[in-house]
């Protein structure tokens, strides 16, 4: 394999779309630093890399702030630069109404989706703008639920909406340090966690329904397309989705 010289780092990639993109981004050259919290699926993950593509698998709460700075100031010093971070690491909450969500459970989904992205956003900055040539990506997985939720989500859609928020903010403080940073809006991609939605999910007039679901690989391509773009050009956001699912026009 003929490696490209780019270097990224996946959060979330244990399972479902984060090991997607990694395995994508190997595919194509990329140098990928797996980042998740459980040893056993990253494990999974490398098992499943092409053959002499180059890997490092790092076990990471992105919660964690220390462990945050733990991964970026590893892979600086196995591979001398990051060109890419594709924020994908994101967890739910239990869909009760929202006066029964615990105080708990909302924390931990704000220090995940939300704090977590911040603080590997903080990182990679430092690290793009110090490194020569300067500069690199940012994709953050922002979600369908990032335009419009679903019922008893409240703690998702609100980090989602706020990881616009961030994105942009990123975007432009990024802009004078050839950083550039986009977010990928993903609808119901065929996953682990999308397999309820065969059996029917939570509607907004209260009625269960079957959703229907799109090959995981379609976002992995996407994610792919964005990162091999030059610095020059940005995807700010952009939305994948299984054309059937009820989005335009939820509610």
């Amino acid at each position: 394999m003929q490696l490209n010289g780019k270097i990224a780092i996946v959060t979330g990639a244990g399972s479902g779309i984060g090991r997607a993109a990694a395995l994508a981004l190997l595919r194509e050259s990329w140098s990928v630093v797996l980042a998740g919290r459980r040893a056993d699926a990253l494990a999974a993950t490398v098992a499943a890399a092409p053959a002499g593509s180059r890997h490092l698998a790092i076990s990471t709460d992105v919660s964690d702030p220390v462990a945050v700075k733990q991964l970026f100031a590893q892979t600086q010093a196995k591979f001398g630069r990051l060109d890419l971070l594709f924020n994908n690491a994101g967890m739910g909450a239990p869909p009760v109404p929202l006066e029964e969500l615990t105080i708990e459970k909302w924390r931990q989904v704000v220090d995940v989706n939300l704090s977590g992205v911040f603080y590997c956003t903080q990182e990679a900055f430092r690290l793009m703008k110090s490194q020569t040539p300067r500069g690199g990506r940012i994709i953050n997985n922002g979600s369908i639920s990032a335009h419009t939720p679903r019922p008893n989500s409240a703690p998702y859609t609100a980090t989602k909406h706020a990881i616009s928020g961030l994105t942009k903010s990123a975007a432009l403080d990024g802009r004078k340090f050839d950083i550039a940073c986009g977010q990928i809006d993903i609808g119901n991609a065929g996953t682990e966690m999308t397999a309820r939605m065969k059996d029917g999910v939570m509607q907004a007039n209260g009625t269960l329904a079957a959703e229907p679901t799109m090959d995981v690989e379609c976002v992995a391509n996407a994610v792919v397309y964005m990162a091999g773009l030059p610095l020059s050009a940005n995807v700010l956001f952009m939305t994948v989705m299984a054309t059937q699912m009820p989005f335009v026009g939820r509610g």
